[in-house]
Order: structure tokens, then C-alpha cells, then sequence
């Protein structure tokens, strides 16, 4: 199964557990806005479109950050099939620490995504609060996971290839599968 690889503002760098992953996985694709620095949610939209687009079956959707958020605006405008979204370290857009380089971010939809999704997230992310986090899952209909104290689960929070969140991913992946036996 495909996954598409939805980075946050920057595009995760060569050592973010995202970047790790894919390199080591052929079947995961990154989708390609016009701009990581400078996020157009209807451009990043148009690229999520047409990530989901050229897959032969419904991807997973692996989202870090502002692609989280991505994630939930798409999901309310489009209908394409996904297998389902591994969110990690939402960004609370109302939050004072949220980009400014991305506004129309905000007001993303709190209604239940049409696709299962687990949402992981750290207590000591200066993003968002774990509570927000918390309650945005249930919002979503989304599992919660909370991975600790570990800041905003990127490269800065020395994770490396995060093997505790390639655990949860793999686990995620087998249960979404089209091949994975009914509940």
C-alpha cells in the first residue's frame, strides 16, 4: 500500500523521522506543494489531491505537523478514498506559537474524519497542550497516543528514526489494510 508523506512548514529534513522513513521505504511518496517556507492551504490541498490521485489503491496518509492539519481540511473537501492518516504532533492554530507563515491553516474541521486515524502526540509539544490534542482526537474519531515528553516529535527532539513511532505506523498500516480482517 502506498503511503503519502505530508510534512509539516521546512519539509522535514534528512534526519526527521519522516525523511528516515521514506528513505528506507519505496512505497512511501512525498507529496509536493508549491512551497514548504511559505504554505498555501489550497495549493497544499492541490498537491495532496494529486498525491492521492496517482496512487493505484487508497494510501495512508502519514502527516507531521501543519500537514496534520492539512490532513483534516482535505478530508472535508474531497472524497477520494484513503486507507487511513497517521497524524503526529497537531499545532493548535489558535495557540501562541502557531507559524505565522500559515493562517489559513486555521479553523481546521473538528468533525470526525471519514477514514481511521490515530493521533499521536507529546506533553511537552510547545505546539500545542496534550489536552487540546486529546480532545481534537475524540473530534476527529481518532486513536490517541500519548508518546511522552519528547517536544514536537521532529528532528530537534532527537528521536532519530523514532522506532516507537514506526512500531505504532506499522501496526496502523497492517490494521488498515485491505487485506487486514474486519472488526
Amino acid at each position: 500500500m502506498r503511503t503519502i508523506v505530508l510534512p509539516g512548514i521546512g519539509g522535514s529534513g534528512p534526519g526527521h523521522w519522516q525523511s528516515l522513513w521514506e528513505a528506507g521505504d519505496p512505497t512511501f511518496v512525498r507529496f509536493a506543494p508549491a512551497s514548504w517556507d511559505e504554505p498555501d492551504l489550497v495549493d497544499w490541498m492541490d498537491a495532496l489531491d494529486a498525491a492521492v490521485a496517482a496512487t493505484d489503491e487508497p494510501p495512508l496518509l502519514l502527516a507531521h505537523s501543519l500537514g496534520t492539519l492539512l490532513v483534516a481540511h482535505w478530508a472535508a473537501r474531497s472524497d477520494a478514498p484513503v486507507a487511513g492518516a497517521f497524524l503526529v504532533a497537531v499545532p493548535d492554530a489558535d495557540g501562541p506559537a502557531f507559524p505565522d507563515a500559515a493562517p489559513d491553516f486555521g479553523g481546521a474541521p473538528r468533525a470526525p474524519l471519514r477514514f481511521p486515524s490515530v493521533l499521536i502526540a507529546s506533553s511537552s509539544d510547545p505546539y500545542a497542550s496534550i489536552e487540546y490534542d486529546r480532545t481534537l482526537a475524540a473530534d476527529w474519531g481518532s486513536e490517541f497516543v500519548d508518546a511522552g515528553a519528547v517536544g514536537h516529535l521532529n528532528e530537534r527532539s532527537g528521536i532519530g528514526a523514532w522506532p516507537d513511532g514506526w512500531a505504532l505506523f506499522a501496526s496502523f498500516a497492517r490494521d488498515t489494510s485491505p487485506s487486514a480482517p474486519a472488526s
